[in-house]
């Protein structure tokens, strides 16, 4: 009976406006103090400063901190939601705006339809810092880098520059994508149409990451290039050679090499496991009838699934890897003289190929963090937006790992990172000149807050190169 008391007490019995500053966003506050403490709003507004044509209205570092706070927050991405932002007063508390430069719908669209092809393109150098950035912080003995191409579902659109028809049968962009660990490193945002290894894009993305590694984090570091059958080519394999770097990319069963496979006698093949799951492989050497170099040539066929099922015959889909590893180069013996001598052992190699799934679960993190659906019709002004959303992606994994907040694994996708960290319910409090953000003592406790406020304008500004 006492329990029935107690519940009809605490039901609603009224509703009513409340003049408290309330948000339901907390957690954004300290990823905005973040973008603040690695000054990239800042960095952006001076290499473009061009952007401003007059000295009145919103600062550009200002404008470039809302975009990219917009990107993390991440409940909206159509244009209109600037609009309902600026009239929160919760939203611009927590990433402590002025109401008056809360950017609208209207300057959005005109400050990324104010970019052309090119300036969108140097959005670019803002990744490269990032990079560059972080492998100081991180210091890896080696560096594998993927390379692999997004296919980003258009079909809906109406009227957008550059939505074509791409190989998954929707219409679309589709960027290539260099990555590095979590990291989307450098990209270029192209139309549907454009393949794999369309034009040079390829050489321009592989040759500017080594320029900027040798440049300005080490001269001497291996360097892996991870790559599937669609950048099959004699001229990256050369590329590579040329830049003293290592590869790993998927090559095609050609008739001559199948042969070669079915001739060769079954003692000759080895075996790799992982888990349950088994393979055999051979390894050799192989040239195509236009190449003038022979490269390492590693076939593998599986045997048994995850769980230990063996394959029937019929269903065990072969693959055939080509790599510069464990010849006469310069990588392989910088990476005997790291101790890494297991690296150029086939084993390994095909386990460092098999990692490449680790770039399709980035492209997945980042279609989650942001939208297939660009929102612009000029193609610049896509580009642009999808540089900005790259940038806020990279910023947004930088975090995450900066924080080193138990609380906050860095395996949590954007979805369950806004849920249970950005989506945090707060009171922000003005008095005596002071403004003060309160939260419910689980939530502090939960996230140990009084660290990470620290650490959040604690850490280097990226670095200007």
């Amino acid at each position: 009976m006492t329990d029935n008391v107690a519940e009809i007490k605490s039901r609603i019995t009224n509703i009513d406006i409340t003049d408290e500053n309330l948000t339901g966003r907390a957690g954004l506050t300290f990823i905005s103090r973040y973008l603040r403490a690695v000054r990239v709003p800042e960095l952006l507004s001076k290499k473009f400063f061009y952007l401003r044509k007059s000295s009145k209205g919103t600062k550009l570092s200002s404008i470039f901190h809302q975009i990219l706070c917009y990107f993390i927050n991440g409940d909206n991405f159509h244009l209109t939601h600037f609009d309902q932002l600026k009239k929160d007063p919760g939203y611009t508390g927590v990433i402590e705006i002025p109401k008056k430069q809360m950017i609208s719908s209207h300057s959005a669209k005109k400050f990324f339809g104010s970019f052309t092809v090119p300036q969108a393109l140097q959005l670019r150098k803002i990744l490269h810092m990032l990079f560059i950035w972080q492998l100081k912080k991180q210091k890896p003995e080696k560096i594998i880098i993927g390379l692999d191409t997004m296919v980003m579902d258009n079909n809906d659109a109406l009227k957008r520059e550059g939505v074509d028809p791409t190989y998954k049968k929707v219409k679309g962009f589709q960027p290539i994508h260099l990555y590095w660990g979590r990291f989307i490193i450098d990209t270029i945002f192209r139309n549907g149409t454009a393949h794999s290894n369309h034009g040079n894009n390829v050489k321009r993305i592989i040759v500017n990451a080594v320029r900027l590694i040798r440049k300005y984090y080490s001269t001497e570091v291996p360097i892996v290039l991870l790559a599937d059958t669609g950048f099959f080519d004699e001229a990256i394999f050369k590329l590579c050679d040329e830049l003293n770097i290592g590869f790993i990319i998927g090559g095609k069963m050609y008739s001559d090499i199948k042969q070669t496979i079915i001739r060769t006698p079954d003692e000759n093949f080895d075996e790799y496991k992982i888990g349950k799951r088994l393979w055999y492989f051979l390894d050799f050497t192989d040239s195509r009838g236009s190449w003038d170099t022979t490269y390492r040539c590693i076939y593998t066929k599986p045997i048994s699934d995850k769980a230990g099922q063996i394959y029937l015959e019929f269903d065990r889909p072969e693959s055939i890897l080509y790599t510069n590893l464990g010849m006469n180069n310069s990588v392989s013996r910088k990476l005997m003289e790291i101790n890494d001598i297991s690296s150029i052992e086939p084993e390994v190699i095909i386990a460092t190929y098999h990692s490449r799934a680790r770039d399709e679960l980035v492209n997945r993190a980042f279609k989650d963090f942001g939208t297939e659906q660009l929102p612009l019709k000029r193609f610049a002004a896509n580009s642009a937006y999808y540089y900005l959303m790259a940038i806020a992606f990279f910023l947004f994994e930088s975090f995450k790992i900066d924080m080193n907040n138990d609380a906050i694994p860095v395996t949590w996708y954007p979805e369950t990172f806004r849920r249970r960290f950005i989506d945090a319910a707060g009171k922000i409090v003005y008095s005596g000149r002071k403004v003060t953000l309160k939260m419910t003592a689980l939530f502090f406790k939960l996230f140990n807050l009084s660290e990470l406020w620290i650490k959040s304008v604690s850490l280097n500004p990226v670095l200007i190169i």
